[in-house]
């Protein structure tokens, strides 16, 4: 029976999400990966080279798959921020491996440069036709919505950013989310005195 690279690949890819999230690249095994995904050891190297490539592959499919979950609108910012919100939430792992790009690879972006500058240009064509706030330069409005969006898994003290969420009760979940959602709105709106111009 022919082997299917394809589905032997994703189980790779989930097994290496869940490894990398708990350990990070230098604390993973490919032993474990490979064991947790029913697969050769020998095939995360035939399929995606060393343990550095893989975490770049995996980061990649996260960041794409978040971008689907989460689709891009540039007429709702606000909304935006609080769907990434909610996207964390429902993915805690996903700030844990963030946060081992950031200590171990930080070279890794996850993100397109493209898909970024593509974003980047919709808010700056959105502020060019006054629907933004144009006070702010447009890389600068996108990356600090994107970062709202984050804070809270960053910012809650002696909890692991993978955690965080898990620990919130409903309430103090949605008095987060109200919080980035307003946040993101006054920092993207229009001021009065542009309105009325």
């Amino acid at each position: 029976m022919p082997r299917n690279s394809s589905a032997t690949k994703a189980r790779l890819l989930d097994a290496a999400f869940t490894e990398f999230a708990a350990y990070g690249i230098a604390g993973a095994r490919v032993d474990r990966i490979a064991e947790a995904a029913g697969a050769n050891k020998r095939l995360i190297y035939v399929y995606f080279g060393n343990k550095e490539q893989l975490f770049d592959e995996v980061l990649h499919r996260a960041t794409t798959e978040g971008a689907e979950s989460v689709p891009f609108d540039v007429e709702d910012l606000p909304g935006y921020a609080g769907a990434i919100f909610d996207h964390l939430v429902a993915r805690p792992d996903l700030m844990r491996l963030r946060l081992w790009r950031l200590l171990e690879r930080p070279s890794a972006t996850g993100l397109e440069p493209d898909t970024f500058r593509r974003k980047v240009a919709e808010v700056a064509d959105a502020q060019q036709r006054g629907d933004l706030a144009p006070e702010i330069q447009p890389n600068d409005l996108l990356t600090m919505v994107l970062a709202m969006a984050q804070a809270w898994f960053w910012a809650a003290e002696d909890v692991d950013p993978g955690q965080v969420s898990q620990s919130w009760s409903p309430e103090r979940l949605a008095l987060h989310r109200s919080a980035v959602v307003e946040a993101a709105r006054r920092i993207s709106q229009k001021t009065a005195d542009a309105q009325g111009s």
